[in-house]
């Protein structure tokens, strides 16, 4: 059974889909609009930070902002499709001033157990998700306005991934990347070679038409920033998994790959942000403070 069997969308609608692209994390943030109503949503917000200053700022989520003000939108949902690990989120940021659910993958609890114990938290450090406002199962559906968005489970790179599939349009995470950039890592706590590429093979069942949107694109090979594509481009085109690449070749070619990569400039950050779904986490005296784990990732 396909995936279009097993989880039935509508790929006559087609909602507005507005890219932001953030140059510092090579991340792209999408504004999902429905065609029909004034509703819409947030997908993988980014807020900015200059580490090596400590200061945080909000142009890119201003940005967003502007966006759905100017256009006298409702916000109804900020969505994450996975916990970053390269960038922080700017989910709190833009619900205290346009409102809407902060919704991810149930398998948050799965990532705060095992970096609540790498970034030494305490037990007011809550890891049942509850810093969210909805947490999505395989199959789930939720409305943004007329708009039915339905939810993947999509694992391998880290256990909370998911897909979130809007009409016609799909945001794939760090699931994909453009076809000639190939796969996520694997190597994260928490991920699998194996499980990455059977999620892959998920969205690869969807019909060919439907729209693929990426969370990051670097550019390869000096080409210009793309990150819109289609399940049939990537089924016949992609790097590491397209034209009928096995399992197996997959596993090998991504375990060796992963031991080679660096890890990410701004996952300490990243990740002690984004499992409390966008908030800084503060000191006793509730001053916004970071740790920095000595050999713990």
């Amino acid at each position: 059974m396909s995936e279009a069997q097993r989880y039935p969308v509508d790929l006559s609608v087609r909602p507005e889909v507005q890219g932001f692209f953030d140059e510092a994390t090579n991340t792209i943030s999408y504004i999902v609009r429905d065609p029909r109503s004034t509703s819409c949503a947030i997908i993988d917000s980014v807020m900015d930070i200059d580490y090596a200053a400590g200061r945080i700022t909000h142009e890119h989520a201003d940005a967003m902002i502007d966006w759905i003000t100017e256009r006298d939108l409702t916000l109804e949902w900020i969505i994450e499709t996975h916990v970053h690990a390269d960038h922080l989120s700017a989910a709190p940021y833009l619900q205290d001033r346009l409102g809407g659910k902060i919704g991810i993958g149930s398998g948050i609890m799965v990532v705060q157990n095992t970096f609540g114990k790498i970034f030494n938290e305490g037990t007011d450090f809550q890891r049942d998700g509850s810093q969210f406002d909805a947490l999505f199962e395989d199959g789930d559906r939720y409305t943004i306005g007329s708009l039915q968005a339905l939810t993947l489970y999509t694992p391998g790179h880290t256990p909370a991934c998911m897909v979130h599939v809007i009409g016609n349009a799909a945001f794939v995470g760090d699931t994909l990347f453009m076809p000639d950039g190939g796969s996520a890592r694997a190597d994260f706590p928490g991920g699998d070679a194996g499980q990455l590429y059977d999620s892959i093979q998920k969205i690869l069942n969807l019909p060919d038409e439907t729209r693929l949107f990426m969370c990051h694109d670097y550019g390869p090979n000096g080409r210009g920033i793309a990150w819109e594509t289609t399940v049939g481009d990537e089924r016949e085109h992609n790097i590491h998994v397209g034209g009928g690449k096995t399992r197996e070749e997959f596993i090998a070619f991504r375990t060796e790959r992963d031991a080679q990569l660096a890890m990410p400039k701004l996952i300490i950050p990243s990740l002690q942000v984004n499992m409390r779904a966008g908030e800084v986490p503060t000191d006793e005296k509730g001053n916004p403070v970071l740790k920095v784990p000595i050999n713990g990732l």
